[in-house]
């Protein structure tokens, strides 16, 4: 199966802009586009039959294409990375020769640029896949990232000088390095990752996946026991919700979505492909709770902005995927953030959760199943009590005492119990407000620090919770909560309606 992404292709390749960056997250089809642009450039008319670019391209010209894909030198010092760079260059020398000269890396690719436009005739295509992989892991450290990023620097330098002989430049990656540090001497690189044509130019939109894919919903639905509608609804809430601007169709994580059907199970595919200790490092370097992830209102410059010189931790949770956007103000020019589905939140808060129970971890995410069957029986009472219990057995930690620890502990257990339910969680400062949906049930929760149950179920009625629920179906039952912040455990707790 191909999802037919070949009419952006045509569109960019035949813009004004000759030099093109385009950021998305990992897994995002970024090297399947680049690919396609390398077969597209070499004319290769056969393998674009029955797509949108085959009623649009006429000449099927072949041009020289040079494609050097950067994810082969992550985890490098300088000189792997040389030699990384060196293969690569070896590569196309081998086809267009080298000059004695020619030793450094920048001195060889501006040779290979200009033998393969004397020797072919025509301009030359260079296509760089995530440029930044050897930078990732360094976006932190004061003494290597420098170094690193002088090296690709100096790689990349040439294709300003090249200008003359180049047709199409086109560059991905996961972060937006800032242009000086990076492509000093290209003052013309248009940057498509924010532009309305191309929003769904990587990921799967709802309308491919339900026209292009229907099939594999049939056989999914089927495995599963369930209606085509349910199947729907089950990836949608699992893998969908990424917009890269706004207004945007919504967006599947083709990775995930691919191996649902594949595997005929919702896993959690993208989040465990890569783990995210970088980011759980940069997490705290910036002090930033888990609660304090998703729901933020920001302006465009706070997100799509480069990722070295940033001073919270929003462009990298937005260009790596963790957040997306959900909505626009035109009239404040903000954008709001948010985590973009539940594969997302689970796999982001069971990395958050052995942050604060360490070698207890495990206990906790069994904690968590056990709080879920207890609610799903209705044994509200039993659920809170065995809650209690947990986190009074767990240790007092390090680094705990600051006001707060304890509420983002109870944020991201109620934010894993949407393994199983649905749940959503919010609190701003102190607070947490709980609304989960079982099957039978619709509990709304809310916590105080250090006050009372009655106080908690006090500040349900006046949000008017039940009524803005009603509509919902179910029966509604309300929980007051009182987290005791020196038995660091539930204090105790109301429960009405049930």
């Amino acid at each position: 199966m191909y999802i037919d992404k070949t009419g952006y292709v045509y569109r960019m390749t035949n813009s004004s802009s000759k030099y093109i960056f385009l950021s998305r997250p990992r897994r995002f089809g970024k090297s399947l586009l680049t690919s396609t642009l390398h077969s597209y450039f070499e004319g290769r008319k056969e393998l674009f039959e029955g797509l949108a670019i085959e009623g649009l391209e006429t000449e099927w010209t072949r041009y020289p294409v040079l494609h050097f894909d950067m994810s082969t030198a992550k985890h490098v010092n300088r000189e792997q990375l040389e030699q990384e760079l060196n293969l690569k260059l070896l590569k196309y020398e081998k086809i267009y020769g080298r000059e004695e000269g020619e030793i450094n890396a920048n001195q060889r690719l501006q040779g290979l640029i200009g033998r393969a436009y004397a020797q072919t005739g025509r301009r030359v295509v260079v296509l760089i896949d995530e440029y930044d992989a050897p930078l990732l892991d360094v976006m932190d450290e004061e003494k290597n990232l420098p170094t690193l990023r002088n090296v690709m620097r100096n790689f990349y330098s040439p294709l300003k000088a090249c200008d003359p002989y180049l047709r199409f430049v086109f560059l991905t990656g996961i972060t937006k390095f800032s242009q000086l540090s990076i492509f000093s001497e290209l003052n013309n690189i248009k940057n498509i990752s924010m532009d309305e044509p191309y929003a769904a130019i990587c990921g799967i939109s709802e309308e491919e996946m339900l026209t292009q894919m229907s099939d594999d919903l049939n056989l999914l639905a089927d495995k599963l026991k369930v209606t085509r509608d349910e199947i729907i609804g089950q990836l949608k809430g699992n893998y969908d919700g990424y917009h890269f601007t706004w207004p945007s169709p919504d967006l599947y994580n083709p990775f995930s979505l691919l191996n649902a059907f594949a595997d005929g199970k919702m896993n959690s595919y993208w989040f465990g492909s890569g783990t995210p200790t970088y980011l759980i490092e940069m997490l705290n370097k910036y002090g930033v709770a888990p609660q304090q992830i998703g729901g933020r209102k920001v302006f465009a410059t706070a997100f799509d902005a480069p990722t070295e010189r940033m001073t919270d931790i929003t462009p990298l949770l937005y260009q790596s995927g963790y957040v997306t956007i959900k909505d626009y103000s035109s009239l404040t020019m903000l954008y709001t953030l948010d985590i973009p589905n539940k594969e997302v939140r689970i796999g982001l808060m069971q990395s958050l959760l052995a942050n604060y129970l360490h070698r207890y971890t495990n206990d906790g995410l069994t904690t968590v199943a056990l709080l879920y069957e207890a609610i799903v029986e209705e044994r509200l009472d039993d659920a809170l009590r065995l809650l209690q219990t947990f986190l009074s057995t767990v240790p007092k930690c390090d680094n705990t005492d600051y006001e707060g620890h304890y509420q983002s502990l109870l944020y991201v257990i109620f934010s894993l119990l949407g393994m199983y339910v649905d749940v959503e969680v919010r609190t701003p400062r102190g607070r947490v407000d709980m609304v989960m949906r079982t099957p039978a049930i619709l509990y709304v929760m809310e916590l105080k620090l250090d006050k009372t149950a009655d106080a908690a179920m006090q500040q349900i009625d006046l949000k008017n919770y039940p009524e803005r629920f009603a509509l919902c179906g179910l029966p509604i039952v309300k929980v007051g909560i009182n987290f005791d912040r020196e038995r660091r455990t539930l204090g105790e707790w109301k429960i009405e309606g049930e």
